[in-house]
Order: structure tokens, then sequence, then C-alpha cells
């Protein structure tokens, strides 16, 4: 997240992005790599992710770690900052990325126990999606709802790529368009989601002028939702400029504690998502909001969010995708939130 680039750091940062990452043998016990990035190391077992640095280390439970990392891997490290949780995470800053421990923890910074690294993205993300691919067994799938896949425990047994290979959809202009991103059918290998058998899946009438055949379109955003076979996992739908429109469906809880590093519009399209905020420089919580279906919330750039659906719901998320914009907030330039009342 750009302002929290002014965030003390009881380390240095370094000055030239790392490079060096290292794949490392196959544990004779658990069946799983490791894996290494500059001073970080990453090993698995039967039911932890296990993260160690120069003058720390930190346990994750391996559903947690995986979960998270799949989003930052399908992400492309996202907008601003990923948390996997109130510890480890990565920030980006487009074509480089830090990865830290404790460096948003007050509790880390405060002790002098937090821990960053900056590596050049092209380094780092080749590393997260091998380690992605190893530690994932054949029953589990990290996109998936809780009650749609099988458990990551115990050593290594197969590998699910098909699922953590999916490519995010990003259309060039809108859903459906001509040569653009298909709309999901059950044809293309997109039947309707459990959750949403009542959604209707009529298809918009459009009836152009001839010639504009290619430039008037329209399709049923309910019907697409219905039918994504992931969650939490925003993809851009239609594009104006730098003004993104990127849909979800979300089932169980947001993986990641996401600090953005401009603001972020959700609209809730339908059912009920509950949000945790948090201060995005320290994780202490600032508020919980309780979005309803036809609610619209502004998240500013200063904060870090979560979100819980017990029904799988369909939120909008509208995103500035200018690349101005984490420098104009970091300078003061342009504020956290879109309104001051």
């Amino acid at each position: 997240m750009a302002m929290l680039e002014q965030a003390p750091s009881a380390r240095p940062q370094n000055s030239t992005a790392l490079t060096h990452t290292e794949i490392l043998p196959i544990d004779n016990q658990t069946g799983y790599r490791g894996f290494q990035a500059g001073s970080f190391t990453f090993k698995r077992d039967e039911y932890f992710a296990r993260i160690e640095w120069p003058g720390g280390n930190y346990t994750m439970p391996i559903d947690l770690f995986l979960r998270a990392l799949m989003r930052d891997v399908a992400w492309g490290f996202f907008y601003g900052t990923v948390n996997f949780d109130d510890v480890i995470g990565t920030v980006n800053h487009y074509g480089e990325v830090t990865l830290f421990a404790g460096r948003f923890n007050d509790a880390y910074r405060n002790a002098g126990r937090d821990f960053s690294e900056r590596f050049a993205s092209e380094a780092l993300m080749p590393l997260f999606k091998a380690m992605i691919s190893d530690w994932t067994n054949a029953s589990f799938d990290p996109f998936a709802a809780p009650m749609e896949t099988g458990t990551p425990w115990g050593s290594k047994n197969g590998n699910n790529d098909e699922a953590v290979t999916r490519t995010r959809v990003a259309a060039r202009r809108m859903v459906g368009l001509p040569g653009d991103t298909p709309v999901r059918t059950d044809d293309n290998g997109f039947p309707q989601n459990r959750m949403f058998a009542d959604v209707p899946s009529d298809r918009p009438l459009v009836e152009a002028e001839p010639g504009f055949e290619g430039e008037v379109s329209a399709y049923n955003l309910f019907d697409y939702l219905s039918r994504s076979d992931v969650t939490w996992n925003p993809s851009v739908c239609s594009v104006v400029g730098d003004s993104l429109f990127c849909p979800t469906s979300e089932e169980f809880s947001l993986p990641v504690d996401h600090g953005n590093d401009r603001c972020e519009w959700f609209i809730t399209l339908s059912d009920e998502i509950q949000w945790d905020i948090k201060d995005g420089l320290s994780g202490k919580p600032r508020a919980r909001v309780i979005a309803k279906a036809g609610d619209v919330s502004c998240m500013p750039a200063d904060i870090r969010h979560k979100g819980h659906a017990d029904k799988r719901a369909m939120l909008l998320v509208w995103e500035n995708a200018s690349p101005k914009l984490p420098g104009l907030i970091a300078s003061g330039q342009a504020p956290n939130v879109s309104v001051s009342f």
C-alpha cells in the first residue's frame, strides 16, 4: 500500500530489488519441496506452512496459507498490500514487490522484529507459482469454498494444477463482445453454482443498428456470476479507460486482509457480506460493515479489509486502475477517501 511505504521499519529496505530465489530439495518425510526467496525460507508439513527469516520464524495453518498464496498469485500481487494474515504478506510496487514479516504489525515493529525484502516481481512470482503447485494436493482447491473442496492436510499426494493455474478473467472491453472474454454457459464448462440455482439465465435482447453489431452488447451479469467456479476472485469484466468493473462471488471468508493503495468501491449485488475493517498500518480494528444487497461502500486507501459471507454473495468491485494514484495518495496530493463529510 502506497501510504504504508512511510511505515517505520526495524531494518533498512534494500536499494536494489533481489532476484535470488531457489526451489529446495524434496523433504524425505513429507514429500514437499522447500522454497527460498532471498532471506526467507518456506517449508510445509502435514498441517502447517513454516516461514523463517533472519531473526524470526512463523507458522500458519496450511489451508489459510494456500488460500492466501493462491490469491497473491492469481492477482499478480494485486493493488497495494496482500496480508496473508497479521504477520506475512506482500506489497506491490508494480514491477517490484516487497515480501514482509511483521511490517504492518505494531507488536513486531515496536519490538524491532519486523523484516522485509524487495524483489523483482518477475523473480518472486515464478517461485510462488511453483510453491502453490507443489504444496496443493490432488484433493484440494484453494480457490473453492470449503464445502466445495477436499482438505489440504497430510503428506504430499499428487497435485491440482488444473485448479491453481486457472486464468483470471481480464476482459479488454467487456465480457461477451466479439473476440473478448466469452460469457459463461453450461456448454463451455460453467454450470450454475449450487447456491445460485434460483438465478434466471435469460439473456438481454440487443438490437443494434447495422454496422454497430460489434459496438453494442449486453449480457446477464447475475447469470455470469452465478456460474463462477471460484470465490473471492474479482475478475475484470468491463473496461472504460482506467475504470474497471470487477465482479466476483463470495462465500466463507476472504483469505487475505487486503490493504489497497487507492479507494475501492464495493456494490453488494445479492445477499450479505460482513466486512472487518482495520487500520492499514497497525492492523487495529476500525469498523465493522454489514453490507446487504443494494448497499454501496467505499474502502479508504489507508485501511485493510476482510469479508465474510454465510451464503454465496455477488459483489461488484469498482477499481480505478490509474498508475498515478498510489504516488498521488502517498504524497498527499490525493485523499485517502473519496468523499469528506
